[in-house]
């Protein structure tokens, strides 16, 4: 039930969302919050000073009352989700304030109560008051948020009272232990991410929490695959240290991941020597390692096919990533919106483009339609680019399935959309039987 109601309340809660608001919404991401910090603080005449505020139990504390006057939804519905309590071992618990647990339409909900926080800043303290430059700037994600300003006082005298009253009216509270404000030089933690400036030029890196987070997660992988097969052991950690590295790879992350993947070494030795106590060091060198593309250290195994045929592994190492920066998102874009359409595919054309199964998407798509648009039947080239086009936009129902797909020119993409015209997917070519 709370499905069906939130295809109808998400795409409100897009057109009222804030440009800077990025968590729980569709073709955003952290990457898109952590850009905006670097275009705000970049700068030699970017503020000095961050309110890092953190909302205290948000999902819990949520005000039942303020949520049924303001939250476009059917009232009697939504009061029954918010006073529907929770089950925890047997035992019926109420719920007082908050938003239903675990309901899949309680982010939706959240980012709607806690729309309007940029603008009530914004407003109040507009970029000049009088001769001073306030520099003030909100960036949020869900329930956590930063508040950017000229000075100290400034934000803790003027900018957080007015984010006190703000969530006062919802029900809701700033942490006390982990709201503070911090100099741009002494950095801060955000997403994971450590953004800090050294020496006037801004970085963002992961940070240490984040990193040991990590690694006590590899370790216990490692403790509990003590007496696993090698190849099986590389299954298990691939997915984590691949998952992280691409969390970080838009940042100044190299020599972080190279530090990782010396960390991640050591504990795969240690693990390789206990196995062997009585076996020396080179013995388990040969036996666990072996060099590939100039590394002599590579932690390889084999793993069985369903077919029953083995297949070589190896550990990802998250030093293979390459940086590449992230193309921020358009704080005014819709993905609900048709005008929008064009600019969304031609964001995931960049993302397809980036990584392997894209590019297997493409190549499908491409081979297809014989190398030809779809709309003028003219070749498709590296020199001519492309778009992938929905044939039933997203904004219509459609999926980012390769069969609702097609390969267009970018002209011939710009007057499907321009005139509205329909693209016919063309059929796949079939081999000619000789006589």
């Amino acid at each position: 039930m709370q499905a069906l109601y939130l295809l109808a309340l998400d795409p409100v809660a897009e057109t009222l969302a804030e440009p800077n608001s990025y968590g729980f919404r569709l073709e955003r991401s952290t990457a898109d919050a952590i850009d905006q910090c670097h275009r705000v603080l970049s700068l030699r005449a970017s503020a000095q000073w961050i309110f890092e505020g953190d909302i205290r139990a948000c999902f819990d504390s949520l005000s039942h009352d303020w949520l049924v006057t303001y939250i476009p939804l059917d009232k009697a519905i939504l009061r029954k989700w918010l006073q529907a309590g929770f089950m925890d071992k047997h035992l019926l618990s109420p719920t007082e304030t908050g938003v239903p647990q675990g309901g899949v339409i309680s982010p939706v909900i959240m980012n709607l109560a806690l729309n309007g926080l940029e603008r009530h800043i914004t407003q109040a303290f507009p970029a000049f008051q009088g001769h001073t430059r306030t520099k003030v700037h909100v960036i949020r994600f869900a329930d956590d948020f930063i508040v950017t300003g000229s000075s100290k006082a400034f934000l803790e005298q003027e900018v957080q009272p007015l984010v006190e009253q703000f969530l006062a009216e919802r029900g809701l509270a700033l942490s006390r232990e982990k709201t503070r404000v911090t100099h741009i030089e002494e950095g801060f933690d955000f997403l994971g991410t450590r953004v800090r400036k050294y020496r006037g030029k801004l970085l963002c890196t992961p940070a240490k929490k984040n990193v040991r987070s990590f690694l006590d997660t590899i370790r216990g992988i490692v403790k509990r695959h003590k007496q696993a097969l090698t190849g099986n052991l590389i299954m298990q950690l691939n997915p984590v240290m691949r998952g992280w590295a691409q969390y970080h790879q838009h940042g100044a992350s190299k020599r972080t991941f190279a530090k990782v993947d010396h960390q991640v070494f050591t504990l795969l030795w240690q693990w390789a020597r206990r196995r062997h106590p009585r076996k020396s060091r080179h013995w388990i060198r040969d036996k666990y390692f072996r060099a590939e593309d100039g590394n002599n250290w590579v932690f390889f195994g084999h793993v069985t096919r369903p077919n029953g045929t083995q297949q070589d592994v190896r550990l990802f190492r998250a030093s293979s990533v390459p940086i590449r920066r992230h193309t921020k998102i358009k704080g005014e874009a819709n993905p609900y919106d048709p005008q929008w359409e064009p600019y969304f595919e031609a964001r995931l054309g960049i993302r397809m483009a980036h990584n392997l199964r894209g590019r297997r998407h493409l190549i499908r798509l491409w081979k297809e339609q014989d190398g030809r648009c779809a709309v003028c039947q003219q070749r498709i080239t590296h020199l001519t680019g492309w778009h992938s086009h929905h044939r039933v936009w997203r904004t219509h129902g459609g999926s980012d399935r390769t069969e609702n797909r097609v390969l267009l020119h970018p002209n011939c993409h710009a007057q499907v959309h321009s005139q509205g015209l329909t693209v016919v997917k063309p059929r796949p070519q079939q081999g000619v039987c000789k006589a």
